[in-house]
């Protein structure tokens, strides 16, 4: 359907109930007011994946949750019930989720930050209001201002707040405090029916744990409350380098079980010099690794630990002293073990500083066929190994994330998807985050393509039982493959679908019954 008269369609329409009905989401004919539908913006068919670029029919900026909830509303209740609708927040998918071919992108940025802090007492949590498409970078300078800061981070920043809601939130930070969906006490939610809904764990629960990992299913999240903490003044940042892989996942081990004195945890594998020098950018230019890591001669792969220890400047603590007795426990390479002092602030922004840099190269934005997974403890080694069977370590370019998170940080009510516990629980799951970017100058259509065959086969392959591993970010093209990845609670996932969008009209690319699967 032509842009135009879609919109002038949804507009006579909606004023027609107005008009006509006591309708449930316009109180009165007074209250209505056009939506404003623009046909494209730059960035409604773009992600930061840069994979697909499928353009919706139209675009709209909303300036408060009415105008979502008038719209998803207007779509639940008529024949446009076939039209899908996307919020996208800072557009950093990869496979295109924020995006709705020939349907109707919300771009959520356009609502107020409206960021609102309120500090705890003896009694009751600091925590902060604040628009679900707001920047998580937001929330932090606001946070600081009064000594504040979420617990639980993702590693670039510049993400928004529902995005990252939507899907989990994950970081160093992840083992200790959980993901950002573990942190949250009360949502407001628009639902796929176009209900406006205010909950928590203890109102309109089901809604609550549905919204949060849940892809954004079920609803957008229009406004999030956050549980803060007091904020360090300063991060003792260390890294430590290993050339022996099991050495590599027990030390990480170690660190995740000293959560009263380790603040974040963060592993990577240094597959040639250029991953080095990449892990390297955000960490202080001035401290020189030593290059004989990646001698012309050498196909080793190495390993690299990053951990912090937060600084409030206390008197009663020695933050050197803590550093020190740490290592003492880790069995790294002698003589590779840096650390530094850096602000609080600083050390959340580090990417930024990465992005900084490769934008200056052209280098941002360019395709990132990423890959993540949850990979079981007991599956860490074959999936290492199965990487390294798939991919060519000398013409890599990016990095390899490999770090412990722990399963009793995340609230089985929420719509997330850990690998399956099985018979015998693993506390310990590992997230990994194949990070490569395909540099169009020397990387073709084709290689690309190649890239993205090679990802799937390795994702096929760690979800078998041998390996038990689960996407994070998932993307599948099979309806089958999808109720694969939900596993016993696919049940529950299409109950919740049933309950807050059944006319199917939100979505990520989730292949349901009656849906056309997409092209790969």
């Amino acid at each position: 359907m032509e842009f135009a008269l879609f919109c002038t369609i949804v507009n006579i329409l909606l004023l027609l109930l107005a008009l006509c009905s006591p309708c449930k989401f316009i109180q009165s004919p007074m209250d209505f007011h056009p939506l404003i539908f623009l046909q494209s913006t730059n960035t409604s068919s773009l992600d930061f994946g840069r994979i697909k670029f499928n353009s919706p029919a139209a675009v709209l900026r909303p300036q408060s949750p009415k105008e979502i909830s008038l719209l998803l509303s207007f779509l639940s209740a008529s024949s446009f019930s076939k039209v899908t609708v996307a919020a996208r927040g800072a557009g950093h998918s990869i496979h295109g989720q924020a995006q709705a071919l020939d349907g109707v992108v919300i771009e959520m940025d356009s609502l107020p930050s409206n960021i609102n802090i309120h500090k705890g007492t003896e009694f009751s949590p600091s925590y902060a209001d604040v628009s679900g498409g707001a920047l998580w970078i937001e929330l932090l300078e606001e946070g600081l201002k009064f000594g504040l800061a979420p617990r639980s981070w993702t590693d670039y920043l510049y993400l928004s707040i529902g995005g990252t809601l939507s899907n989990g939130g994950i970081s160093g930070q992840t083992f200790k405090y959980g993901p950002q969906i573990s942190n949250v006490l009360q949502l407001d939610v628009v639902t796929g029916k176009g209900d406006q809904v205010t909950c928590s764990p203890t109102e309109n629960s089901e809604l609550f744990y549905a919204v949060l990992g849940g892809l954004g299913q079920f609803g957008i999240i229009t406004r999030a409350r956050i549980l803060l903490q007091d904020a360090p003044q300063k991060v003792k940042w260390v890294r430590a380098f290993y050339d022996d892989f099991n050495t590599f996942i027990e030390d990480q081990e170690l660190l995740v079980a000293m959560p009263n004195v380790v603040d974040y945890v963060e592993g990577f594998m240094l597959l040639n010099e250029q991953s080095l020098q990449s892990s390297s950018l955000a960490f202080p230019s001035h401290l020189k690794f030593n290059r004989e890591f990646y001698s012309k001669s050498s196909h080793i792969v190495y390993f690299c630990i990053e951990f912090a220890i937060h600084d409030y400047q206390a008197k009663s603590t020695n933050v050197e002293q803590v550093v020190t007795e740490i290592s003492r426990k880790m069995s790294y390479i002698p003589s590779h073990f840096y650390s530094v002092e850096v602000s609080y602030f600083d050390f959340l922004n580090r990417v930024r500083g990465e992005e900084v840099h490769l934008r200056s190269r052209g280098l941002w934005e360019v395709p990132h066929p990423w890959l993540n997974m949850f990979v079981p403890k007991s599956g860490i080694k074959d999936f290492k190994d199965l990487l390294l069977d798939n991919i060519s370590p000398s013409d890599f370019e990016g990095l390899v994330l490999m770090y412990p998170i722990l399963r009793d940080k995340w609230d089985t009510n929420s719509s997330a998807v850990l690998p399956d516990a099985g018979e015998a629980v693993e506390e310990v799951v590992y997230t990994v985050g194949v990070l490569r970017s395909a540099n169009p100058a020397t990387c073709s259509a084709q290689c690309l393509n190649d890239i993205l065959l090679c990802h799937r086969r390795v994702a096929q392959a760690a979800s078998s039982p041998r390996i038990g591993a689960k996407q994070y970010l998932p993307h599948h093209l099979s309806q089958s493959h999808w109720q694969h990845h939900f596993g016993r609670r696919w049940d529950q996932f299409m109950a919740r679908k049933a309950q807050f969008d059944p006319r199917h009209i939100l979505g990520q690319g989730i292949i349901l019954p009656g849906t056309k699967a997409p092209r790969p």
